[in-house]
């Protein structure tokens, strides 16, 4: 009587009438196939239900379109590789930089190298990636344009315009500049040039200002002099003196001034203590495999130390880290 009820119970979950009208390996065989048949509804369900964490996980988080970059009682911290070098290594990297609680991320695209030989970045590859990831961890993009043929395709990809050092005083470049971050509504970043003084500097300024309305912020990045040790010079002076002569906001990068990624952190430091309204600096997941400047960036403990130590001294200032 157990056996004809488990016979039933079978015929049930098989949809038969008798499981006698058959031959039992025909029975097996069915109900292997439905077994089979929930085992592959359960994994999909599992996939789905994945898929559905990891959409929810990876959603682009909201981005305002025009960033404040510079905002009282803040220091701004933008943070990045000095080129973007794959998609895994800027999302990487990104991730870093958002769950540090930073909102800005620097990346190369075009890279103007002093050796032809030298890794001259993904370029317009770069500039699809950049906005991606940028889109994707809600983050603010900003990458160097370096002539003016390419001026307004990188507008297009990123929320604002740097202007390196190399570039300071290539006056077609600062003019066009003007015009399409007017035309779309971008901030710019001018870097001092290596060799510039501080009036050459802001007259560079003026030449982008004098095209629009674009908001111009100033960077130190460092100056060459004849001390070998550092790659060049910070020059920390240009802080209270653009201040003083200027309602131009200025940030530093110490990467690029001293070149090797043990002194970036004490040149944080001393870059918001002296007055700096934020840093740009260059952080990798993985320096040492670093196609471009891997000797200056920060590894992921050095960022969070790094921004550990800014945020006491910008705390002092009654500032935020941001």
């Amino acid at each position: 009587m157990g056996n004809d009820a488990n016979n039933n119970d079978v015929n049930k979950n098989i949809n038969i009438k008798s499981s006698c009208e058959m031959p039992f390996d025909f029975v097996l065989k069915n109900i292997q196939t439905k077994e089979t048949n929930n085992n592959d509804i359960e994994i999909k369900q599992n996939t789905e239900n994945k898929n559905k964490e990891n959409k929810e996980k990876t959603k682009n988080y909201d981005k305002k379109e025009n960033p404040v970059l510079i905002k009282d009682g803040y220091v701004t911290v933008i943070a990045g590789p000095c080129a973007i070098e794959s998609v895994e290594q800027l999302d990487t990297i990104a991730k870093i930089v958002k769950d540090a609680g930073l909102s800005f991320l620097r990346a190369g695209a075009y890279k103007p190298r002093t050796s032809p030989y030298s890794f001259q970045g993904l370029e317009h590859k770069g500039l699809e990636i950049l906005k991606e990831i940028g889109d994707k961890y809600g983050l603010y993009t900003t990458t160097e344009v370096t002539d003016a043929e390419t001026v307004e395709e990188v507008a297009k990809y990123v929320d604002i315009l740097q202007i390196g050092t190399r570039n300071m005083s290539n006056f077609a470049l600062l003019k066009k500049v003007g015009i399409v971050a007017n035309k779309f509504n971008k901030k710019v970043i001018l870097k001092r040039g290596w060799a510039a003084t501080i009036k050459e500097w802001l007259l560079a300024a003026e030449y982008i200002t004098s095209k629009g309305e674009a908001e111009v912020i100033l960077c130190e990045r460092g100056i060459r002099t004849f001390e070998p040790y550092t790659r060049f010079t910070l020059d920390l002076s240009a802080v209270p003196v653009i201040k003083k002569l200027s309602k131009l906001p200025i940030i530093i990068d110490p990467s690029h001034a001293v070149g090797q990624s043990d002194l970036v952190i004490p040149m944080s430091r001393a870059a918001i203590a002296v007055g700096a309204d934020g840093l740009i600096v260059e952080i990798h997941n993985q320096p040492e495999q670093a196609l471009c400047d891997g000797q200056q960036a920060l590894d992921t403990k050095q960022t969070y130390e790094m921004l550990h130590q800014v945020s006491a001294i910008a705390s002092l200032l009654g500032k935020k880290i941001r």
